[in-house]
């Protein structure tokens, strides 16, 4: 699942992209810039694509924003292999873990800041994600596991170990 919010800083919004995986909600692409276009949501994704490097076909949904609905994001999702989900027309609750997330970033960690620039910003969302978020934030809906926990339960589990 993908999308984008944004987040106000002393210089202006920034845009953050975000792809997570549905399965152990961990966000595993992510990208800010200062502007909402197409490249960030792009750049999100390739950075999914490069960290899990996929073997067979994947859906990735969003919602029906111009950034994911270009002939450039069309062509990157057939190149690598993607198949694009998109939400209907007026339909919230689509993209539900996509917001479920901004509003966890949001309540714990943003609305305590004031940013003065955007790199302080990019600095504070890295460390949000990748040093608590996805290695030890627990969800009720991973048994009280983190995401990164849960990924690495479930390969030991198809090990057989």
């Amino acid at each position: 699942m993908t999308d984008i919010t944004y987040i106000r800083t002393l210089k202006g919004f920034a845009y953050l992209a975000i792809v997570i995986d549905l399965y152990s909600r961990r966000v595993v692409g992510w990208l800010m810039q200062s502007h909402q276009t197409m490249d960030v949501a792009l750049q999100a994704l390739l950075m999914a694509v490069w960290r899990r490097k996929p073997q067979g076909k994947v859906l990735i949904h969003s919602d029906q924003g111009s950034q994911f609905t270009s002939m450039d994001w069309a062509s990157f999702l057939k190149h690598h292999n993607l198949e694009h989900s998109i939400s209907r027309h007026g339909n919230c609750h689509d993209n539900a873990v996509a917001e479920s997330f901004f509003n966890l970033l949001q309540r714990e960690r943003i609305r305590r800041r004031t940013y003065k620039t955007r790199a302080d910003t990019r600095q504070d969302v890295f460390d949000y994600i990748e040093m608590f978020y996805n290695p030890k934030r627990k969800h009720v809906r991973n048994g009280n596991l983190s995401p990164v926990g849960f990924k690495r339960q479930q390969d030991m589990n198809n090990k057989g170990v």
